[in-house]
């Protein structure tokens, strides 16, 4: 039985080797809470021992985070600090890569004034574009990987007490990560290739559009003629691979821009900008959102879809087995890393560009124009349940099982 830290260790080892593939005097580049500090520094090593040349990490601290929202005016959120985006930008161009450790508390923002929120992600977005669609045509490898933290374990585990929270979500998190396996590497590939046969035999059919039915849900999204589905590996620009995601169990592609017309139900929370939105329905018509309402934090959402034009569009189309082992561990994370994993998903916001043919060497523009949305934000929202159905539609209009109550259906 293996240690917390030997655990500990070989969690690094998989995010550097697997993870972002680190290349020998390639820079590492890590965002991280100072409570996520010894994950960081073991990835660091790690780094190190396969020839990085630098690793830049950027510390953040939730207490600090909070008291900046409590006191600072609106005017600073209103504001992006330019020279972090450039240092970003920089570092992207000289083909570093990129490591975000999540653990943050769920509940860090509530009560927080919703504008400020909204404000800096508006800010941050903007700013942050040439860096979005670098990661979005895959110009570089990065991941986001999760690590335990005290508020984010207190709300995973409230009936365990507080000395066992912590321990007890690094637990699944090493779980769902395949830390419990022999060989965590040769795990990993043996997923990422069962994970591309579902996406070979999707973009086989190219299907003209999904329909969704559930409880709360009848939902037909259109797909962008040539669109591309990938399973959990993916290759930057220099071929060298990378996984996006860890854990991921998804395959995912993107919608047509305009043809998406009906309602569609969240079954999971989710955890933005550290508030918790809840229970909520979101209708769409021509591809538009023209509905929102909610039971716990509509106004939260409301403020998420303004946040551009393309906000008010979908973007990524996931799916994503119920019988998942991160669905079937009946946790609910309150984090999106993990509960889009155990859950079919889609993203307000914009289109990953490699999921269409050619995408990575298109303009802006021409995405457009191939029905692929762009935006300044990309945010998941859980849809998917036992109870979900979904048919692909073929060009000719015939309908052919995709999944069945909530599994794959071939």
């Amino acid at each position: 039985m293996s240690t917390f830290n030997e655990k500990l260790e070989k969690y690094a080892e998989l995010i550097v080797k697997v993870g972002v593939n680190v290349q020998p005097d390639q820079k590492v580049v890590i965002n991280s809470s100072v409570e996520s500090a010894p994950l960081s520094r073991l990835i660091t090593k790690k780094a190190y021992e396969v020839g990085a040349s630098d690793v830049i990490i950027n510390w953040a601290d939730e207490e600090i985070t909070l008291l900046r929202y409590q006191n600072s005016p609106i005017e600073i959120f209103e504001k992006a600090a330019l020279h972090r985006a450039a240092e970003r930008i920089e570092l992207a161009h000289e083909n570093a890569v990129f490591i975000s450790i999540v653990s943050e508390n769920p509940d860090l923002l509530k009560g927080v004034d919703g504008k400020k929120i909204a404000a800096n992600q508006k800010a941050m977005g903007q700013a942050l574009e040439e860096f979005r669609q670098m990661i979005q045509s895959n110009a570089i490898s990065w991941t986001v990987v999760g690590a335990a933290s005290e508020g984010w374990a207190a709300k995973v585990f409230p009936d365990l007490s507080h000395a066992e929270q912590v321990p007890a979500l690094w637990e699944i998190i090493f779980e769902t990560t395949r830390m419990n396996t022999a060989d965590p590497i040769q795990t990993w590939k043996n997923h990422d290739e069962t994970l591309n046969n579902k996406a070979a035999y999707l973009n086989e059919q190219q299907y003209a559009a999904l329909h969704y039915t559930a409880p709360g849900t009848d939902l037909t999204i259109g797909l962008p003629k040539n669109h591309v589905w990938v399973g959990a590996g993916s290759y930057n620009k220099q071929g060298k691979e990378f996984m996006a995601n860890m854990p991921t169990e998804e395959v995912f592609s993107c919608a047509e821009k305009t043809s998406v017309n009906g309602y569609v139900s969240s079954t999971k929370p989710l955890s933005y900008a550290g508030n918790i939105i809840d229970k909520f329905k979101i209708t769409f018509k021509d591809g538009r959102i023209v509905d929102v309402v909610a039971e716990q934090g509509e106004d939260i959402l409301k403020d998420l879809v303004a946040t551009d034009e393309g906000s008010h569009y979908l973007g990524e189309v996931a799916l994503v087995p119920d019988p998942s082992p991160i669905s079937q561990s009946g946790i609910l994370f309150y984090n999106t890393l993990f509960d889009e994993n155990a859950s079919n998903h889609l993203a307000i916001g914009s289109a990953y560009a490699f999921n269409i043919k050619g995408g990575e060497d298109m303009s802006r523009e021409e995405l457009e124009k191939a029905g692929v949305n762009s935006s300044m934000t990309h945010v998941d929202f859980m849809i998917g349940s036992d109870k979900m159905n979904i048919d692909g539609i073929t060009a000719s209009g015939d309908k052919v099982p995709v999944f069945r109550n909530g599994d794959w259906a071939f």
